[in-house]
């Protein structure tokens, strides 16, 4: 009350300005999706409706993603396939990137050992190189090794590129008082104990950012996963949708519309499963203590 005793004219203008700019960038901003959700009600082929509300509401794209199979022998309809295979996908590289990069962070934060300054520049210059660098080599490994056209190949893959989620990390056990690690020392812990039973509790809100980062960006992931899977039955979600729009004369944008949006439930559930990890662990790593 105080606050607003005090504001001057000026200041209430500026206030209300900034207002309407965050509401028209809140209304662009869910333009897209409008559209997305209007195109997936819709008959025909056409993203782009001749009105912004559909003239005729149908369900029988959604219905229809739940029909389809490319082949009598599936037993599952080719979007749920798709789905499934994401899935696996996305949490077996979130959960190997956390298993890979908490030891791995841990050392470079708490341990002293040769090469640990260079070791942190190395993770840093790998970060410059874009990934489709490494898919030529990537894919004769693979081919070599006979493991194209493997989920679990892909999951090895992807999961390899951790080296900033270690910076991310050490960066938020670097704020943990090293006290703590002195006090379980005198009481007999070791390495292992501390790692396990003090710094992962009191990390754990990044490392639930880090899950959903990894696994978001692996449910999107398009490259290397069209070049390692090569067969329908076992095409991720990105691989599938392409389907719908991969003929130019026949695309049926409704259908990935309708797809699209079932699609980005796991993710919705998960960020609203883990909101309140993701919210502390983005202060964490935004606050130096």
């Amino acid at each position: 009350m105080v606050g607003r005793e005090y504001m001057t004219k000026q200041d209430a203008i500026v206030l209300w300005i900034s207002r309407v700019i965050i509401w028209i960038a809140i209304i662009l901003s869910l333009l897209p999706t409008w559209f997305i959700i209007v195109a997936s009600l819709s008959k025909g082929g056409a993203f782009f409706q001749s009105s912004f509300f559909p003239k005729e509401i149908t369900f029988e794209n959604y219905i229809e993603l739940f029909r389809k199979k490319s082949s009598p022998s599936q037993t599952l309809p080719d979007f749920v396939m798709w789905v499934k295979n994401s899935l696996i996908v996305c949490f077996g590289v979130a959960f190997l990137q956390i298993f890979m990069t908490a030891p791995a962070a841990y050392a470079f934060s708490r341990i002293n050992f040769v090469g640990r300054k260079n070791g942190l520049k190395a993770l840093l210059i790998l970060q410059m190189f874009p990934t489709f660098m490494a898919m030529p080599a990537i894919y004769g490994l693979l081919a070599k090794l006979n493991l194209l056209d493997n989920l679990f190949a892909l999951i090895l893959v992807l999961a390899g590129g951790s080296a900033f989620n270690i910076w991310l990390l050490k960066g938020n056990m670097d704020q943990i008082p090293y006290e703590i690690d002195e006090a379980a020392i005198i009481d007999g812990a070791g390495h292992f104990l501390i790692f396990t039973k003090i710094i992962l509790p009191l990390t754990a809100p990044m490392l639930a950012v880090m899950f959903i980062w990894s696994f978001n960006g692996v449910f999107n992931e398009f490259l290397l996963s069209s070049l390692v899977l090569q067969s329908p039955e076992n095409a991720t979600v990105p691989i599938g949708l392409r389907n719908f729009i991969n003929n130019q004369f026949s695309a049926n944008w409704p259908m990935f519309s309708a797809a699209s949006i079932l699609a980005s439930l796991p993710i919705v559930i998960i960020y609203m499963a883990l909101q309140k990890q993701i919210q502390s662990g983005l202060a964490a790593g935004a606050v130096k203590g």
